[in-house]
């Protein structure tokens, strides 16, 4: 016989609804969002509201634990990393790719993630893991493959790559980093980085604010918002109650979620093939789940 599938709390199973929709509704608000601003001034105006609202919360909790320095290296690696080049990648990346395609490139994300886990962070690469993810892997490639989208691009594939990877390290600096300190407080302390390592972009952003209009201002602070703060806050929180190699899978929801938003949004009707990808990415998130079969010895069918 097999274990049973270890249950989700409904707090950290709603703590990963609200992180996958506020992720994938990023993708469609930097689409639009993103013709006034340059990648680097989106991702520190974006920044700076997220790291103001996760600020109040960090004060309002008035729970503080000092770091140490191997944590404060992994913050930092964490803040520089996911907050800082993450965005700005993802936000060049958009200005040549479709969002569809540029969430279907990131989604390689959540594999190298599991592998990171299962060698960094000693959390093994179960049969069960690596095969969901294979499976998500083919559906964000059907995804990508039915909406026609054109790698041809160089530079817009490449920076989306870039994110991927960024996201990847992200993840694995962010997840020791939680084991002792606040969840609250290592998500503000890395947005905080990623917002000081944005601050190049600063010019950028002023004059991206005097000349978009205000749709594309909203834009900016429901980015800093929702998918930062709201949805950074609530993938800590199942973060720090879960593997990574297993949450980071369970992203891969993502991109057939973004095609359905830009069908509702943009009017874009998604391809058969697309629509059976997000089928498959179902599926691999569904298999990531599973256990192995542990086997029953004589003494324990006795018992």
């Amino acid at each position: 016989m097999s274990t049973a599938p270890a249950r989700l709390h409904p707090l950290v199973l709603t703590a990963i609804i609200v992180t996958i929709l506020a992720w994938a509704s990023a993708f469609i608000v930097i689409r639009g969002t993103g013709p006034h601003f340059t990648g680097g001034a989106l991702a520190l105006g974006r920044l700076a509201v997220g790291a103001v609202l996760l600020g109040i919360v960090v004060l309002a909790g008035r729970r503080w634990v000092r770091p140490t320095a191997r944590e404060w290296l992994l913050i930092v690696i964490y803040g520089v990393a996911w907050f800082g080049a993450y965005n700005v990648a993802l936000n060049i990346a958009e200005h040549t790719l479709d969002a569809g395609t540029t969430a279907m490139i990131v989604g390689v994300g959540p594999i190298l993630i599991a592998l990171g886990a299962g060698l960094f962070l000693g959390e093994g690469i179960p049969k069960w893991l690596a095969i969901g993810a294979a499976v998500a892997f083919v559906g964000v490639v059907l995804i990508g493959v039915g909406t026609g989208a054109a790698f041809g691009d160089g530079v817009g594939v490449f920076w989306a790559i870039v994110s991927a990877v960024t996201y990847a390290i992200g993840v694995l600096a962010q997840k020791p980093a939680i084991k002792r300190l606040p969840n609250a407080q290592v998500t503000w302390l890395g947005a905080t980085i990623g917002m000081v390592a944005c601050l190049p972009f600063t010019g950028e952003l002023i004059t991206g604010l005097a000349e978009a209009p205000l749709p594309a201002i909203l834009g900016v602070v429901y980015l800093g918002a929702v998918p930062t703060a709201l949805a950074f806050s609530t993938w800590a929180y199942a973060l720090s109650r879960m593997p990574a190699g297993q949450l980071g899978v369970t992203t891969y929801v993502v991109p057939p979620l973004v095609i359905i938003f830009g069908f509702l949004i943009f009017g874009e009707v998604p391809a058969v093939l697309a629509i059976a990808g997000g089928v498959v990415c179902l599926v691999g998130v569904a298999l990531s789940r599973r256990r192995a079969r542990i086997p029953v010895s004589a003494e324990t069918m006795a018992e």
